[in-house]
C-alpha cells in the first residue's frame, strides 16, 4: 500500500475525535482549550476605587492650586485596599487612600500622592486633579453578565487572569491527552548504561516523549521493549489504560526482525502504508483496544521518527485537545544551498532558517542521512520540497516548517 503525505495525514486526521470535555481547576487548564462560553457574573472593577496612592478629594476644592500656591485639606481618615470605611468626604476635607481602596463617599477625584507633602493630618496639595482623576470606575472594563471568553479559546495567563478576576476556579476544557512512547529493539540501551558490540542507545523514545510532552500532552515514556512479539503485544495491551494515543518507534519496515509490524498486522486494525516522503517512507497507523485508541508505528531511523512525529502525530495530538491548526507554522523563503530531492518525495530537509527584513532565509544542516541527530540538533526548520521538485538551487523559493515557536 502506498499513499502520498497528505493521504496519509487525511486517514489519521479522520480516526482522531477530540478528546471530551471536563472541569478543570484553572492552573490544570493553561495551555488547553476552552470548551464553554464564560459570562461575567460581575463587574469589574467591582466598586470605584482609587488608581494609586494618594488623596481623594473633591476637585473643586483644588481650584488654582500650585507649587506656589498650594491648598491645605485637613486629612479626615485612611482607607486601605480591601477595607471599608465609613468615611464621607464633605466639601473642604479629604482622606489617605491606597490603590485599590474603595472611594469614600463624596469624593469624585484622587490627588496622586506626589503632588502633595505626604501629611498625615493636614496636606497641601500643589496641584489641582481633573474631576475624576486616578478613579477607576465600577465596570468600566466588565460589566456583569458579558462574554469574556469564548469557546475554542486556548487558555493563556492573559485568559486565565480574566477567569480568576472574575471568580471563576474552574472551566470546561478538553485535557492534555495521555500519550504512551514505546521504543522497540533488541539492539537498544538505556542512556547512562554500558553498550555491548552491537548496541546503541536509546534516543527515540526520548525524542518522541519530549515532542509530545512540548505539544501538550501528558507523555508515558515506557522504554525499551525488545524484539519479542509476545511482549511487544502484552506491552501495548497493558498501556491501554492510561492512553489516549500510543506511539511506537521501530520494527515497521520489511526486515525480519521487524516485529511491531508482524504483531500488529494480524490485528486488522492497523495499517502500514508506505508514504511518499523522505525521511520516513515506511508508516503504520491504526487503533487499538476497545477504545480505540490510535497507535502510530514510527520508523526505527531517528530522524524519520522525528520527523514523522512533525507531519503526522502532532496533527493529531492538536486535534485530540481541540486546537487549530493542527500543523505548524509554514513560511515561504529562501534556500541559500542547492541540493537534490528524490523525484516522486516530499522530502524534509534539515534546515537553520532566520527572518530578517528581506524575509525568511534557510541553510541546510547536515547530511540527508535520517541517522544523522547532530544536524537535527542544529536544526529549527524544515525545508518541505514538494514531489514534483528533483533540484533545489541556492536563492529558490522554498517552503519552510518552522520547528520552534520561538521561530515564528
Amino acid at each position: 500500500m502506498r499513499r502520498s503525505v497528505d493521504e496519509h495525514l487525511e486517514v489519521v486526521l479522520g480516526r482522531v475525535r477530540a478528546l471530551p470535555a471536563f472541569d478543570q481547576p484553572l492552573m490544570e487548564a493553561v495551555g488547553l482549550v476552552l470548551c464553554e462560553d464564560v459570562v461575567s457574573g460581575l463587574s469589574l472593577p467591582g466598586f470605584d476605587n482609587s488608581a494609586m496612592d494618594g488623596y481623594a478629594v473633591q476637585a473643586g476644592d483644588l481650584a488654582g492650586a500650585s507649587q506656589d500656591n498650594p491648598i491645605s485639606l485637613p486629612v479626615v481618615g485612611e482607607i486601605a485596599a480591601g477595607r471599608v470605611e465609613p468615611i464621607v468626604v464633605t466639601p473642604g476635607t479629604c482622606v489617605r487612600i491606597m490603590t485599590g481602596a474603595p472611594m469614600p463617599r463624596g469624593a469624585d477625584s484622587v490627588v496622586p500622592v506626589e503632588w502633595t507633602d505626604g501629611g498625615t493630618a493636614n496636606v497641601r496639595i500643589s496641584q489641582q486633579p481633573p474631576l475624576g482623576a486616578s478613579v477607576r470606575r465600577a465596570g468600566e472594563d466588565v460589566q456583569a453578565g458579558e462574554k469574556v471568553l469564548d469557546r475554542d479559546t486556548v487558555l493563556g495567563p492573559r485568559q486565565i487572569a480574566v477567569l480568576a478576576a472574575v471568580g471563576r476556579a474552574r472551566v470546561s476544557a478538553r485535557p492534555r491527552p495521555r500519550v504512551v512512547v514505546v521504543s522497540t529493539g533488541a539492539e537498544l540501551r538505556e542512556p547512562g548504561s554500558r553498550l555491548g558490540e552491537g548496541q546503541i542507545y536509546d534516543s527515540n523514545s526520548y525524542t518522541l516523549a519530549a515532542a509530545a510532552r512540548e505539544a501538550g500532552a501528558v507523555v508515558y515514556r515506557v522504554g525499551i521493549v525488545d524484539d519479542d512479539p509476545k511482549r511487544i503485544m502484552d506491552t501495548l495491551s497493558d498501556q491501554l489504560v492510561r492512553a489516549d494515543l500510543v506511539i511506537t518507534t521501530g520494527g515497521v519496515s520489511k526486515g525480519a526482525y521487524d516485529v511491531v509490524k508482524e504483531v500488529l498486522t494480524k490485528l486488522g486494525t492497523v495499517d502500514f502504508p508506505e508514504v511518499s516522503m523522505q525521511p520516513g517512507k515506511p508508516q503504520g497507523f491504526g487503533v487499538l483496544g476497545e477504545d480505540e485508541v490510535p497507535i502510530f508505528t514510527l520508523p526505527g531511523n531517528p530522524v524519520s521518527a522525528y520527523v514523522s512525529f512533525e507531519v503526522f502525530v502532532r496533527p493529531a495530538l492538536r486535534k485530540l485537545m481541540g486546537q487549530m491548526p493542527y500543523q505548524r507554522q509554514a513560511v515561504q523563503g529562501v534556500s541559500l544551498d542547492g541540493f537534490k530531492s528524490p523525484a516522486g518525495k516530499r522530502q524534509f530537509v534539515r534546515a537553520a532558517a532566520s527572518s530578517s527584513d528581506e524575509g525568511w532565509m534557510a541553510s541546510t544542516v547536515g547530511g540527508h542521512g535520517s541517522h544523522l541527530l547532530g544536524g537535527l540538533s542544529r536544526s529549527n526548520a524544515l525545508i518541505v520540497v514538494p514531489e514534483d521538485v528533483t533540484t533545489v538551487r541556492a536563492g529558490d523559493q522554498v517552503e519552510l516548517l518552522l520547528l520552534d515557536e520561538e521561530t515564528g
